[in-house]
């Protein structure tokens, strides 16, 4: 790691280093009512577009299950079961208490076992299985706008099959507006997110209903014994349909991850008060329709069962609506990719990104550029190569599947470690979910050979990109530290040998310990000392924000040497020059910027004699070293006030 870096600390640190202030606290402001209002404009979006094409693909998928009472019984009751236990119980109810100080999501999960854990042997498996899950999420972020908003443009065909023609084209024309709109941010349209999907589920529950009070039959379905009877009755060909009946819960890991925004409380209250009865109104109307149908038309009406709901001239607006939820709901997603991103930068598993804010009152609305790109280049990819919705949903499900199946497994860690339940309690409730997820996991890798590949392939890429950098960046730490001179030395030898200048300098440094290479560079080749020297390391915490008391640390060396530690939690913006505002009368007075220089340290790697990596990693990882951003807009430094000196290091 380069001394320009950003520490990352996963000790066990004081419990109130995570406090809800600062810009975290502005978040959840405001009553419970408003922010559960919010929170179905923000939150619920992928989960609420999944009647679109779940239902459908459990019949006209790969699956093929048979169309009959008994069959669509079973199906619709599959649905309600696997909400309800996967969505209601797993996520909202239970992971949901298992919040990081309020933030929620696979990393923030792994950041608060890694606190209670602390040294433990299994310590570094459960990063391990943190970061895969965090990967697979890549795979997901892609997916999903690709077959939602194509899932909505197809409604065109119900109204008139001759538009069957234009379908791509419009689906490629809003997915590339909906990346180009991310620079502009979503501040100003995100206030029309709120009302729009709550005019969604609503016309979701109105369409269903609708169909229920017309077949009463269909509430059968509540039953476990049909979802049971199915699998009995037709054994493998039910298992097949796990992999399509699991798309009516994706999004639910995206719930978790999403806790932070607006708290667990207006998100179970939005859930089980709107979104859920809304969603399962729709799936079990989808069901009576098609189980009141002759089985000839009922084999037609499958192939688009959410649209025809509508009457033919409500179509049309319904297509509308349904564009405008999923573009809604791949926002949603891909505003989650760019926080899941941030997140990882800070806790040291990606290199430094170029983050812009694009809202100057709420801190979590960021725009990552690369990753922007690189996610619309996907989703042209995947629209082109799978040309329909239909095809999309066989690479669908198996990321979600997997993340949530990880996260079932982190459950188990998180009740004995951290809530201290006895194993015998913890076994059962852990055996039952890893069974269900299990199931659904499973099932989707049926679907690897028609097109699951590809979520697995961006995982397992993302997975050997995250873990290569935390590889590389603490051999780079261990290299450097074991050449590192004691500052006390320095400080000593230093004061008498070398012509001390007005000014400040502050050396940016990723150890608390030892002289930072800038500084031996810059006293080597300019023979030079500023009369203030200091330190500085900015040090990223297993917590998402930090107590603006706890923010800043230091020490007094003497002779105009001090050390100073900056505290940022992981969701934090590292601003280097407003910290330093708080310590200035305590390292030898305020930091006047321009009469301040910062020195960076830039390294070069060498190859070594015994590497501490494969070849082929370290050359990833000398890729990602060079192509990271600047430490100079990373941590915010003025642009006319930085030096960097360059060495290099072997791994």
């Amino acid at each position: 790691m380069s001394d320009n870096a950003a520490s990352t600390s996963t000790s066990n640190g004081p419990e109130h280093l995570g406090a809800h202030t600062g810009a975290h606290a502005g978040s959840h402001k405001g009553s419970k009512a408003a922010l559960a209002v919010g929170a179905i404009g923000i939150v619920f979006g992928d989960i609420g577009t999944s009647p679109l094409y779940a239902f459908r693909e459990t019949f006209a998928g790969t699956a093929s299950v048979a169309i009959d009472r008994m069959h669509v019984l079973g199906v619709v009751s599959l649905i309600f079961w696997s909400m309800l236990l996967v969505v209601a119980i797993q996520y909202v109810t239970i992971l949901m208490r298992a919040d990081n100080k309020g933030q929620g999501g696979s990393l923030a999960l792994v950041a608060l076992l890694s606190r209670h854990m602390g040294k433990s042997k299994y310590g570094w498996l459960v990063v391990l299985l943190g970061v895969f899950a965090t990967s697979l999420f890549y795979g997901d972020s892609m997916i999903t706008p690709a077959i939602s908003v194509l899932s909505a443009v197809e409604g065109l065909t119900v109204v008139d099959a001759g538009l069957q023609q234009y379908v791509i084209p419009i689906a490629l024309g809003l997915l590339v507006f909906l990346f180009m709109l991310q620079a502009r941010g979503t501040a100003k349209v995100g206030a029309l997110f709120a009302p729009v999907m709550i005019v969604w589920f609503l016309v979701l529950a109105l369409l269903g209903g609708w169909q229920i009070i017309n077949n009463p039959d269909i509430l059968w379905a509540l039953n476990p014994y049909y979802a049971v009877m199915f699998f009995v009755t037709d054994g493998f060909v039910a298992f097949l349909a796990l992999g399509a009946v699991v798309l009516a819960v994706t999004g639910s890991e995206a719930l978790y991850s999403d806790m932070g925004h607006f708290g667990r409380g207006p998100m179970r209250l939005s859930w089980f008060g709107f979104v859920m009865p809304c969603l399962l109104l729709n799936y079990f109307g989808q069901g009576a329709m098609i189980a009141g149908l002759p089985a000839e038309e009922a084999a037609v009406v499958v192939q688009n069962p959410f649209f025809l709901l509508a009457s033919e001239e409500w179509r049309l607006p319904l297509v509308f609506l349904a564009t405008v939820a999923t573009f809604i709901a791949s926002q949603a997603v891909i505003s989650g990719a760019f926080s899941i991103t941030h997140q990882a930068v800070q806790m040291g598993f990606m290199p430094r990104l170029s983050i812009l804010h694009t809202s100057e009152t709420e801190g979590g609305q960021i725009y990552i550029p690369v990753v922007n790109w690189a996610l619309m280049v996907a989703v042209i990819i995947l629209v082109l190569t799978f040309q329909n919705s239909s095809n999309l949903a066989s690479a669908y499900g198996i990321a979600v599947t997997g993340a949530v199946t990880i996260d079932t497994l982190l459950m188990g860690l998180l009740f004995v470690s951290v809530w201290k339940w006895k194993w015998w309690y913890a076994a059962p409730v852990v055996l039952l979910f890893l069974i269900v997820d299990g199931a659904y996991f499973a099932a989707n890798l049926t679907k690897v050979p028609d097109g699951g590949w590809f979520p697995l392939m961006v995982g397992f890429i993302a997975f050997t990109l995250l873990t290569t950098w935390s590889r590389g960046r603490k051999l780079m730490r261990e290299r450097m530290s074991e050449v590192a001179l004691p500052m006390e030395i320095f400080a000593k030898s230093a004061k008498n040998s070398a012509l001390r200048v007005p000014g400040t300098a502050i050396f940016m440094a990723s150890s608390t310990a030892g002289v930072p290479s800038a500084l031996l560079h810059n006293i080597k080749h300019n023979k030079v000392l500023h009369e203030r020297v200091v330190i500085l390391t900015v040090d990223i915490q297993d917590v998402p924000y930090i107590d603006p008391s706890e923010r800043c640390e230091y020490t007094d060396m003497g002779d105009g040497f001090y050390r100073a530690v900056l505290r940022y939690g992981f969701m934090e913006e590292t601003d280097v020059p407003q910290g330093l505002k708080g310590m200035g009368i305590y390292c030898g007075g305020d930091f006047d910027m321009m009469q301040t220089s910062f020195f960076l340290s830039r390294q070069t790697l060498l190859a070594s004699d015994k590497p501490g990596m494969p070849i082929w990693r370290e050359k990833i990882f000398a890729w990602m070293l060079r192509n990271s951003a600047s430490a100079m807009d990373f941590f915010k430094l003025p642009t006319n006030r930085v030096v960097e000196l360059g060495s290099q290091v072997e791994i």
